[in-house]
């Protein structure tokens, strides 16, 4: 028997009171299952969906043997479940328990198979989101078997997942990297600017200049030439990208906090930068700036994480391609 039965045993109750809203085909069931969904936020390509999957039945009635997941789109091969069962315990730290074999993985499928004797157990899931799930729907079938012959399911979604790209963490420089690129998503120094004109859209750069409120500031290339002061652009960088300035506009996946707002697809989409400047000057840490690319290709919010009176920065992006 697993040790801590006692806990499973108030899990097992628990989760019994839960059954009411279970998806079990069958409502005469005696194995009872439940599914919440802990990750928030927009579904990003590359970043992870989590569940937790909680299954339970009277423990005179059986045991748990294994339980499974199983995506309607095959998440990539980081995708993986618990095969510890977890609780909060003192001091509301997550404990895991372990109830099983590591998962293995079978297609869309995320497998794992019981090796103790336990009546509940709530499992975790990590769904890895591919590139062939942007712009789509992704459902998730979660199925638990126990010893006493009965099987149930329960289904989560669909949810949609982001057409946005975000890149995290982009050190700009003023004497070296400070070329934006929105379609590489990509901060480049003069000999890579250089190398890529045609895909340059800013330009970090940091003044102190007398009379005027300049700092940090992110410009486009084709800005008059004011807004470049000292600056020798490589040939062929000269692109017109539409700015505008958010302040107080902290998004919680770029700057990795838990107050803010979550900006997703649909800004994008809505965003109109017509008439706005093409430049940005004075910025501050916990701001950003809207920018659209002179082709109208490309949209982006830019976050800016720090900054420093040494002339350096570091940023993250949040972008969008237009259909």
């Amino acid at each position: 028997m697993i040790m801590q039965r006692n806990f499973y045993n108030f899990l097992a109750v628990t989760l019994l009171v839960f059954s009411v809203v279970s998806c079990s085909k069958d409502d005469s069931t005696i194995l009872h299952n439940d599914c919440i969904k802990r990750s928030i936020g927009p579904n990003l390509v590359g970043g992870e969906l989590e569940f937790a999957y909680a299954m339970s039945l009277p423990k005179v009635e059986g045991r748990i043997l294994s339980a499974s997941v199983e995506a309607s789109i095959q998440g990539t091969a980081d995708t993986w479940m618990e095969h510890r069962s977890y609780y909060t315990g003192q001091g509301g730290v997550d404990t895991g328990v372990t109830i099983g074999e590591p998962s293995t993985n079978s297609g869309a499928r995320t497998d794992v198979t019981f090796t103790v004797d336990t009546c509940a157990a709530t499992l975790r899931y990590y769904y890895n989101i591919p590139e062939e799930a942007r712009g789509r729907e992704v459902s998730f079938t979660f199925t638990a078997n126990a010893s006493n012959g009965e099987t149930v399911t329960y289904t989560m979604g669909p949810y949609t997942i982001s057409r946005m790209d975000m890149k995290l963490d982009m050190a700009v420089s003023n004497s070296n990297l400070c070329y934006l690129s929105l379609e590489d998503m990509t901060v480049y120094d003069a000999e890579g600017a250089a190398a890529n004109p045609g895909k340059i859209d800013l330009v970090y750069l940091y003044r102190s200049i007398a009379g005027i409120t300049f700092a940090h500031a992110l410009v486009s290339p084709g800005t008059n030439p004011e807004y470049l002061p000292g600056v020798e652009l490589p040939p062929g960088v000269n692109k017109t990208t539409r700015i505008r300035k958010a302040w107080n506009l902290t998004d919680r996946q770029l700057a990795r906090r838990q107050e803010g707002i979550y900006v997703d697809d649909l800004d994008f989409i809505r965003l109109d930068l017509n008439g706005m400047p093409d430049y940005a000057l004075n910025l501050v840490a916990q701001a950003g700036i809207w920018a659209e690319s002179q082709d109208k290709r490309y949209k982006a919010y830019i976050y800016i994480n720090s900054v420093n009176a040494a002339g350096t920065a570091v940023v993250s992006m949040k972008r969008y391609v237009m259909n």
